[in-house]
């Protein structure tokens, strides 16, 4: 069997394993990338850039729904779901070649495609080949989640990894899991036609702020999307084009179509990390804040490090460990500045602490400065007044930042800026923005933070008073 030496072993070509090995060959690392799917990952293929271009044919519908307040007679549009599916295809095709095999072999990366499978502390297996390296960077993701719900192996379903396949609408899809996947997936079905139940077994969206998760559930609701809380299911049966789904108390909830979007687990199976001597669990593999397992020789990065499920936080991971591998500085991974957002109309972005948790991290030193998006013009023109910004302030220093509305995944960036550098809130407040934009209200936020500081402040009152009386 041959054997490869390298510097660098990167094993999975999703985000980032693709952002460590571009960036480690282009400043001089030997490097050998392993993938034994689809390059790209699941972001690519199966999840980022897939819902967001369904999300967005469900957005180009729906416009036809609105505009009566505008003067502008609403419709009914024609539906084509296989050429919304088309669009789906067409946005990953347009980005495919950037993660594509060609390009890192054009950068210098040794690719191989398999699985790779480690044989010992210092080795993996792969393509028939032995890959010897001074540093392994295990970035294999995750996979969709699938529960021991009695009857499901035996009724067809969808997960994310299937759904974007299907070329004919669902006359009533069930969505087991009201989480982000769940609710942005039942939105852009119910938009382009379809009847959708999302049925959640605690809280939809339950890890958001309550407040702000309101406003969206409240939006779909509008829209037609059934979501049913507290129901925990019980048995799945059915067949093709006719699934139910029964739930605690009995109650059957009847579809077409079924995806199952509960959540996510590590690809740990092929890697034989015991092999390697990795410390690892149900959440993936144990690493320190430097991103280094228990053997000293392999990083782990995204979803599988058990830190974040979500592209850009792979992606700053990848950039950590970058440091680390091939200039020897420290360098350790945060979490405290990674926002995170749920793409659906309204969007809910969040960054820092929610409210919740900074009260309870810090009691009363916390304050809490909410507004609606009606205080922006800019909202006020386009009829976007329904949604809100908070900001949880400790000692002048935003801490958390949760924002729900249109554009809120856009307007969250100021935030994460500011807790990424630890700015205080004048700098914030001492930012000019162009009028009228919606990022105003970030502005606005920060000025509603000093006005009791300025305004209700008896002392500035004085000192008001005393210059105009003396000062010439």
């Amino acid at each position: 069997m041959d054997i490869i030496k390298t510097d660098i072993c990167v094993i999975g070509g999703g985000s980032g394993g693709l952002s460590v090995a571009a960036g480690a060959a282009q400043m001089g690392a030997r490097v050998v990338l392993i993938e034994g799917h689809k390059m790209g990952g699941d972001c690519l293929n199966y999840g980022c850039v897939p819902s967001k271009a369904l999300l967005a044919a469900g957005k180009a519908a729906a416009a036809h729904r609105k505009g009566a307040g505008f003067g502008v007679t609403p419709d009914e549009p024609a539906l084509d779901f296989a050429a919304a599916k088309d669009h789906v295809a067409r946005v990953i095709a347009a980005i495919e070649p950037h993660d594509s095999q060609e390009r890192f072999e054009g950068l210098g990366v040794r690719v191989i495609r398999d699985y790779a499978r480690f044989t010992g502390p210092d080795q993996v297996e792969a393509g028939g080949k032995i890959i010897r390296a001074r540093r392994f960077v295990v970035a294999t993701g995750s996979s969709p989640l699938v529960p021991p719900i009695p009857g499901l192996d035996g009724v067809p379903y969808l997960t994310n990894e299937t759904i974007f396949e299907q070329r004919q609408a669902p006359g009533h899809l069930l969505i087991i899991g009201a989480g982000p996947i769940g609710l942005e997936m039942a939105q852009a079905h119910r938009r382009l036609g379809c009847a959708v139940t999302v049925i959640e077994g605690a809280k939809a969206l339950g890890n958001d702020d309550p407040e702000a998760a309101g406003f969206v559930i409240d939006a779909l609701r509008a829209e037609g999307v059934t979501i049913v809380e507290g129901a925990q299911v019980q048995e799945v049966r059915g067949r093709v084009g006719a699934i139910e789904v029964q739930v605690a108390g009995g109650t059957v909830f009847h579809g077409t179509d079924l995806l199952v979007a509960v959540g996510r687990k590590p690809n740990l199976a092929r890697l034989n990390l015991d092999a390697a001597r990795v410390t690892h669990g149900r959440a993936g593999i144990e690493v320190s804040d430097s991103l280094r397992s228990s053997n000293k020789r392999v990083y782990a990065i995204g979803d599988i490090a058990g830190r974040g499920q979500f592209t850009h936080v792979a992606g700053y991971q990848a950039g950590v460990i970058i440091r680390s591998m091939l200039l020897a500085l420290p360098s350790k991974s945060r979490r405290d500045h990674i926002p995170h957002v749920t793409y659906t109309a309204p969007e809910l972005a969040q960054v820092g602490l929610t409210e919740a948790a900074a009260r309870a991290a810090h009691g009363d030193r916390v304050q809490v400065i909410k507004l609606g998006f009606g205080a922006s013009d800019r909202a006020q023109a386009e009829g976007l007044s329904d949604g809100m910004i908070k900001v949880m302030v400790l000692k002048g220093r935003p801490i958390g930042a949760t924002i729900v509305g249109p554009g809120a995944g856009e307007m969250i960036g100021i935030w994460a800026l500011a807790l990424a550098n630890r700015l205080k809130m004048g700098a914030i407040a001492g930012m000019v923005l162009p009028y009228p934009t919606m990022g105003e209200l970030s502005k606005r936020v920060a000025g509603a933070y000093f006005s009791p500081k300025l305004f209700e402040n008896p002392f500035v009152k004085r000192v008001v008073g005393l210059v105009q009386r003396f000062v010439p």
